[in-house]
This record gives structure tokens, C-alpha cells and sequence, in this order.
């Protein structure tokens, strides 16, 4: 049907077939602002002087870097719904066939590529169209596997959902038609060749160069910045110099004077979610509501700052969950931050916390290596694969349920901020290990499978 609606275009496209050396389409149907691996491929490809068409639809502002890059082209998608008043398998039949012709008008009316990246998911339609536009420019596939698209699917529909299994069987064929395929752990690698017959390479997701530990004046800036839309943020006391400047973390001495944290401090804990069904934040409301018991009945804790990041689908129900909670001890607030602030923020923070279950099994939350990247040690949620990244009781802690994270909250933060105890030996062994950044990783791994620039 696509092919048949853009036959009118081909001659058209034919005639720009020329070239292609050198450049390379990085491909998302989603918001390109939150999807920074597929930013690092852009920017790591420009690097090496490889001219990049990214394409995605532009929901959120992408990383000032990829904007600054003259050798990034931004390609924007117009999402789309499909039509209301039908039944919704209908609706998500039109909505596919649609952002094919979408998808593929926009393929073929780029500078012809020798690759196209493609994220998986989501898949469909994606993986097809893009193996339609590789065979009308001669390009060569690489699919990036995150996750499967048809797990995911199964969080809202049942893994027995016809649609659920069409987006199976349709994952399994199309994926063996790419030219080479990434992957984020070991265990996706291997079920990939096991189950699917697909030959992937492992590209272990990194942080970029700029998560890194904050220095103590950038957070005071960063704090006085949020300040002025998040209470949380905002000084307990007012500062009995005049001339002093304070938030709820940080006191500056005068307009140049030197940063130091406030007494009696609140600790501030970090989450980051997209607010979709693979990630429960019941399992962290209700650990709080056990760390305010602790307080309530004498345990020597800090008060606390939990600071939950991120745009997505459930966002307003969580936010109704949080509204009801009534905490003397603990402030949540639920800010969108600029993409530059964000790493700042992470390196900012006491801890961090991953709620993310993976709806395979087979991939890793990306939010906790950039925690890691910051030395942030992390509590995240058990699931299979996750020791590829989390080493219990060495760079954090694993957890299965709301009273084992309360516990482990109760004992990493007593006698805060102390620097002893498992928390701050978490950071030191964070700081020690020095594990490979992205750009020397994916020069290691996905500049081999480009080979040479033509």
C-alpha cells in the first residue's frame, strides 16, 4: 500500500540518487529529546566527520550539542493519532499505514545515506519502511535493539493479544532483513541469535562526557534556578547575612563568596521515568510513607528532597497519588528539566533510584548509567538481566519490593551526610572503576561496522 501511494514520487527520487558517501540517517518514531542514545550515535557519526540526517519527531528540545552540531540535520516527524470514533484496532491500522507513507516520503527525500540507524522499538512500521528505503537508496540497515516492541505491547495488552503476536511474528521476520544490529546486554544478544537467528553486536549503553560529578558552586546555581518553580528547592530559613544567597541544599557568603551546604541539609534522592507501565512509583510512595514512619518513631534521618524527572503517560496519575500523600519529612516534586540541567542534577544528588522492570527481561535502564556516569550510586528495582550493570552491595543496592527499598533508604541515609557508611563507599568505588565513556565505546564497537568513509 505505501509503495503504491509514493509510485507517483519514485522518478522524482530516482533523479537524487547521487552520492551517499559519508552520510548516514539515525532514525526514531519518537521523540528524538528523549531518546540520548540515539543522540550519541548522531553525535558520535559527526565526529568522525559523518554527515547525519536525524529524524524523529521533535516533542522535546534535543541536547544543545546535536543542535550546535553542522553536521547533524534535524529531519522532524509530525506525530500522529489515528481517527477517533472507530474501534481502537482500527484506529491503530490507519495510524500505521499512515506513518508508513509518512516514514518512508520522508526516507527517500533525504540526501541519500550509505546507512540508516534505525531504534528498535518501535518497530512498526518502522523496520519494514526503513528496509524499503535501504533497497531504494542501497543503503545498508543497522538496527539498534533496545528492547522488543511486542513486550512492551503486552504491558498494556496481555502477551496473548493478536496484536501483541502480529507485532511479534512481525519483529522476528523483519529484523532478520537488517545488515547488522546493536544491542544494550548480553542476554538481548544472545536471545536474539537464539530465538529470532539475528547476529547482534553488544553496545553496552555509556554516559556521555558531560555526566559528571557537579562542582558544589554549579549546584548552588542550579538550585537557585530550580528554586524559582519548585519549593522544594527553595532555602527552609532565610540566611542571617543579607548579603548571602541560600536554597534548601547550598548557602553562597555574599555575591563571589564561597559555596557551602546548609546545616541540617535535606538529602535529595533522583528518579527518572518516562511514566509508562514498566515502571511502578507505588514501590517508591509507598517507601517513603515507611522512611516518614522511621523519622516519626526516632530514627536519626535527614528530611528529604525526592526529585522525580520525566514526561510520559502516567505522569497525571502519579501526580493524583502524590497529592494525596501528606509527609512532614520528605517534599516530591516532578519538574521537566532542560536537557543540560539534567546531568547537573544527577551529579547533584545523594542517590538515586530506578524503578524500571524491563518488559523483556533483556534490556538495561539507561537512566542508571547516567547516575553512575555522575558517581551517583543508585537502589534499583530486580529484574533479570539487571547484574550486567547494578553490583549489589558495590555500586548500589537491588530491591524487589517497597518495604526492602524503605529499609535499604533507612540505612543508607543514617547519619547523614556523614561521609562513612555504604553510601559514600558506593561513590568511591563509582569513582574508581572509570569505565569506558560513550565515544570511546562506540568507537570500539560501531565505527568497525562502518568501515571506512567513501
Amino acid at each position: 500500500v505505501t509503495l503504491l501511494l509514493l509510485l507517483p514520487l519514485l522518478p522524482v527520487l530516482w533523479r537524487r540518487r547521487a552520492g551517499g558517501a559519508g552520510r548516514v540517517c539515525v532514525a526514531v518514531l519518537g521523540d528524538v529529546g528523549r531518546s540520548p542514545r540515539m543522540q550519541y550515535h548522531a553525535l558520535a557519526l559527526a565526529r568522525h566527520g559523518r554527515e547525519v540526517s536525524l529524524l524523529g519527531y521533535l516533542q522535546s528540545r534535543p541536547h544543545p550539542d546535536v543542535l550546535r552540531s553542522a553536521h547533524i540535520r534535524m529531519v522532524p516527524l509530525t506525530e500522529l493519532h489515528g481517527p477517533r470514533g472507530c474501534p481502537k484496532l482500527l484506529q491503530y491500522v490507519i495510524k500505521v499505514l499512515v506513518q508508513s507513507v509518512q516514514l518512508l516520503y520522508t526516507l527517500l527525500s533525504i540526501d541519500q545515506p550509505s546507512y540508516i540507524l534505525l531504534q528498535n522499538p518501535p518497530g512498526l512500521p518502522s523496520i519494514a519502511v526503513a528496509w524499503v528505503a535501504g533497497l531504494f537508496w542501497r543503503s545498508k540497515l543497522i538496527i539498534d535493539w533496545h528492547n522488543y516492541g511486542y513486550t512492551i505491547m503486552s504491558l498494556s495488552h496481555g502477551r496473548n493479544h493478536p496484536l501483541v503476536q502480529v507485532a511479534k511474528w512481525y519483529e522476528k521476520l523483519f529484523g532478520r532483513l537488517s545488515d547488522y544490529n546493536l544491542c544494550v546486554t548480553e542476554a538481548m544478544r544472545e536471545d536474539l541469535w537464539v530465538n529470532c537467528n539475528i547476529k547482534a553486536v553488544t553496545l553496552y549503553d555509556k554516559p556521555a562526557a558531560y555526566f559528571k560529578e557537579t562542582p558544589l558552586d554549579l549546584q548552588h546555581s542550579l538550585y537557585m534556578k530550580l528554586a524559582q518553580d519548585y519549593e522544594p528547592f527553595r532555602a527552609r530559613a532565610e540566611p542571617v547575612d543579607a548579603s548571602a544567597e541560600r536554597s534548601a541544599f547550598t548557602e553562597r557568603a555574599g555575591r563571589d563568596g564561597a559555596v557551602g551546604h546548609t546545616r541540617g541539609r535535606p538529602a535529595l534522592l533522583i528518579s527518572s521515568t518516562s511514566w509508562t507501565e514498566d515502571e511502578d512509583f507505588s514501590v517508591l510512595l509507598k517507601a517513603l510513607e515507611d522512611y516518614e514512619r522511621f523519622i516519626d518513631e526516632g530514627a536519626k534521618l535527614p528530611a528529604l528532597v525526592c526529585v522525580i524527572t520525566g514526561k510520559g503517560p502516567l505522569k497525571d496519575y502519579y501526580n493524583g497519588l502524590i497529592e494525596k500523600l501528606h509527609f512532614k519529612h520528605i517534599q516530591i516534586c516532578t519538574p521537566w528539566l532542560e536537557a543540560e540541567d539534567y546531568p547537573l542534577l544527577l551529579g547533584s544528588a545523594d542517590l538515586g533510584v530506578c524503578l524500571h522492570k524491563s518488559s523483556s527481561g533483556l534490556d538495561l535502564p539507561m537512566k542508571v548509567v547516567d547516575m553512575f556516569g555522575c558517581c551517583l550510586p543508585v537502589c534499583a528495582i530486580h529484574f533479570e538481566c539487571l547484574h550486567e550493570l547494578v553490583k549489589h552491595e558495590e555500586n548500589g543496592l537491588i530491591f524487589r519490593d517497597s518495604r526492602e527499598l524503605a529499609e535499604q533508604l533507612k540505612m543508607l541515609f543514617l547519619g547523614f551526610p556523614a561521609l562513612e557508611g555504604k553510601l559514600h563507599r558506593f561513590r568511591q568505588n563509582l569513582r574508581v572503576s572509570r569505565e569506558l565513556r560513550w565515544d570511546e565505546s562506540w568507537d570500539q564497537t560501531v565505527l568497525p561496522l562502518l568501515g571506512p568513509r567513501e
